[in-house]
């Protein structure tokens, strides 16, 4: 059963792009969210040096997120040496209040944050390396599951949906959460449903075989660029649950073509998106 969560939010100097620090009610973690170019400000603070994880947020030459994933004893320290760096614009910063995490818990955070991006598949990855993870207790590890719960719900709540699954953002809606589907021609099949930030289509999902001289570059260009990286193979199914940033962009690329997603997915009683948004 999930339960309501009341967060505290600090928006230094009222400029929501440079200094953010959040924390929730009766949890000792804090999180801070820094700009690149607020970093020597983030020194500032006691607890600039405690112990934690963070994560380095950027875009690609195709506009696509990127995030990198790791760990800190002395956590402005660390930070700093990623300014030779220019993959990244945006920080969070994970840490505790009393500053009780040490190198065995971050080592794991930061193992586990790792691996649950790379299964998002929400933001490409730039760790060269898989990170070590820690062996911890059972007690440690129970502390350490609801750090990930809660960094999870916090650094969502800033903007960054890197570490959310589609299960995150649309199982919790309940039994009622309605599927849609797509049959069209040259093979495409494929199943999917409305998420907060776009549109998820699922795993195994087939999209058409080949696209009509019509299709616009751009679309053509993102469907090349999802098979190249593997998300859909070579008989043009999608290896894993993938989140467009709307019906339409999922529509053309399962359609080979231009499409408005928002009549061309149905449910299975034949009631497009457009038809059960007209009716609200």
């Amino acid at each position: 059963m999930a339960f309501s969560k009341t967060i505290q939010m600090y928006i230094f100097e009222g400029n929501p792009n440079g200094r953010i620090m959040c924390e929730l009610s009766n949890w000792n973690g804090r999180i801070y969210k820094i700009s690149r170019n607020e970093l020597s400000e983030f020194a500032k603070r006691k607890d600039s040096e405690n112990t934690g994880v963070y994560f380095l947020f950027g875009k690609d030459e195709s506009n696509f997120d990127t995030v990198y994933v790791g760990e800190a004893e002395k956590m402005f320290t660390r930070l700093k040496q990623h300014l030779k760096e220019d993959y990244w614009n945006d920080c969070i910063a994970v840490i505790s209040k009393d500053n009780l995490l040490n190198k065995a818990h971050v080592k794991y955070l930061e193992n586990k944050f790792y691996n649950i991006a790379l299964a998002t598949g929400r933001a490409n990855v730039l760790n060269s390396t898989i990170p070590t993870c820690s062996s911890i207790s059972e007690y440690d590890e129970a502390m350490l599951s609801e750090f990930i719960s809660n960094t999870k719900l916090l650094v969502n709540t800033l903007g960054y949906k890197t570490f959310d699954s589609i299960e995150d953002s649309s199982i919790k809606a309940g039994p009622k959460q309605l599927l849609f589907y797509i049959d069209g021609a040259r093979g495409a099949s494929s199943k999917g449903v409305i998420v907060p930030d776009g549109f998820a289509v699922f795993k195994d999902s087939k999209i058409a075989s080949s696209t009509v001289p019509s299709m616009s570059a751009p679309l053509i260009k993102l469907r090349t660029s999802l098979i190249e990286k593997g998300v859909i193979d070579s008989n043009f199914c999608f290896t894993k649950d993938y989140i467009f940033t709307s019906p339409s962009l999922a529509a053309a690329i399962v359609m080979g073509r231009n499409a408005n997603g928002r009549t061309e997915w149905k449910t299975e009683d034949h009631k497009s998106i457009k038809d059960i948004e007209e009716k609200l």
